[in-house]
């Protein structure tokens, strides 16, 4: 998730305090994971500073003066070419769980308990993503839908991987 160019998207959208663009982040983009108050500051710094964003109006408030940010024509720019460019296709060719598969194997650690204990962890996750399906809005289940299909694709891989493992074995150990 790139918080900056977020955080730019929403600022397109209209000029907003930095506590309105947290509060949107957390309830679109970030389920179960609230985005820092630091952080949320700390990139509206250097989207100023680099010339992205500008501070519009300064209110008053309870506690420290209340800035409205607003985005410049590059951040605008920068926006429009980041949302309009595809993201790279994942996953990566090179994982973590490729990684500890192929070093249990030339360690000969049981790559097998291990591909069945993150299997277990996978359908934990499932299951928690089931439910946050049942009861979420639209952007919850899609949300859901998104991680589940992920998962889903990652079991299969599992499956696939202990079916193989003898196969890798001799491979990784020359």
């Amino acid at each position: 998730m790139s918080v900056p160019m977020t955080l730019l998207g929403l600022l397109e959208r209209e000029p907003s305090h930095g506590y309105d663009l947290k509060r949107d982040y957390d309830s679109f983009f970030n389920r179960g994971k609230p985005l820092p108050f630091g952080q949320v500051y700390a990139t509206l710094g250097r989207l100023a500073r680099d010339g992205k964003i500008v501070v519009g109006e300064v209110e008053p408030g309870v506690g420290p003066e209340r800035k409205r940010y607003v985005i410049t024509d590059q951040g605008a720019t920068e926006f429009e070419s980041w949302l309009t460019e595809p993201v790279e296709a994942e996953p990566n060719l090179q994982t973590v769980l490729f990684s500890k598969v192929v070093l249990a194997l030339m360690l000969d650690r049981p790559a097998e308990e291990y591909l069945d204990a993150q299997r277990a962890t996978h359908l934990r996750r499932m299951k928690e993503l089931t439910a946050v399906k049942r009861g979420g809005n639209l952007v919850d289940v899609m949300l859901a839908d998104h991680g589940l299909f992920h998962l889903e694709a990652d079991l299969h891989w599992i499956d696939t991987t202990v079916a193989r493992l003898d196969a890798l074995r001799k491979v990784v150990k020359g």
